[in-house]
């Protein structure tokens, strides 16, 4: 029985790595790719789970793993410009695709509690001259950054097009059924506005008529003054729900609930099971906004 065991491990082990490599940086976007590749081809990720792109530094075995990717799918955050020229040495015939090409990228949000200085923004959030790079959270953008998945697995894995153009197919009627649930859900709801730590749902507000107000930009705590600030406006927005990825810290979001009364919920932008979570926030912002 042990010996059996011990084949069906070496089979699996042997059949995973035979099939053809892909990388992307993030969990969300391997759920995008495995919607049009299946089983077909392995794929890498980079940011693994609970890690911050703002503090990423690849594994060993993750550039192990870049060495034989025929494929890189990038998404178009800050951590990439740094990286994508060493994975590039490492893999000169590795392709880059960019998911990001075709979408109009919105300001990252500003400081709401910088007083009057409405065009403050910080530039050190992304490699895009301060645009958000959180494109993946508009089920509507995914449909852009999937078409070009669909035709860079085509072109490097010609023989598998019919098989990706019919997953393809699916997934975009998955999307829509998904954005006009979300849409539904969040219609009624009263209070438009949120608190989040990180600004990270952007193109998801503005997708669904929301307004993040952000407690930071780059991933640092405000000043005691604009902390003041923010839980002045909190109050006045009748606001009882903090939000804060698990990537960052919670201190400002928890003086902030406590301060208002309120308490802090979690939300992941980052969650490999991408249609689930976006459910799963709607669901949330439904009960509490």
């Amino acid at each position: 029985m042990k010996y059996l065991f011990l084949f069906f491990m070496l089979f699996f082990t042997s059949f995973v790595y035979a099939q053809p490599n892909v990388t992307v940086s993030i969990a969300p976007q391997k759920y995008f790719v495995e919607q049009i590749a299946k089983n077909l081809v392995h794929i890498n990720v980079m940011v693994s789970a609970g890690s911050s792109p703002h503090t990423y530094e690849p594994k060993p075995q993750q550039m192990k793993d870049i060495s034989t990717s025929d494929i890189y799918f990038t998404i178009g955050d800050g951590f990439e410009k740094a990286w994508l020229p060493k994975f590039k040495s490492i893999n000169p015939k590795m392709i880059f695709a960019d998911t990001s090409v075709g979408i109009t990228k919105i300001a990252m949000a500003e400081h709401h509690h910088e007083g009057n200085n409405k065009n403050a923004h910080h530039d050190d959030d992304d490699d895009d001259g301060g645009l958000d790079p959180h494109i993946w959270l508009d089920p509507l953008l995914v449909k852009i950054q999937a078409k070009t998945i669909l035709e860079t697995l085509s072109r490097v894995y010609p023989s598998h097009v019919k098989e990706f153009e019919a997953n393809y197919a699916t997934f975009l009627v998955s999307l829509d059924t998904l954005d006009t649930n979300i849409k539904t859900m969040l219609e009624p709801i009263k209070h438009r506005s949120f608190i989040v730590f990180h600004p990270s749902f952007g193109y998801f507000a503005k997708r669904y008529g929301l307004e993040q107000v952000a407690i930071e930009v780059s991933g640092k705590e405000p000043k005691p003054a604009e902390l003041a600030h923010i839980i002045k406006e909190a109050k006045e927005e009748n606001a009882k729900i903090v939000f804060v990825s698990p990537q960052f810290s919670q201190k400002s979001a928890k003086s902030i609930a406590t301060q208002i009364n309120g308490k802090v919920e979690i939300i992941d932008p980052l969650e490999y099971s991408w249609e689930n979570n976006l459910m799963k926030i709607a669901k949330l912002f439904q009960s509490v906004l």
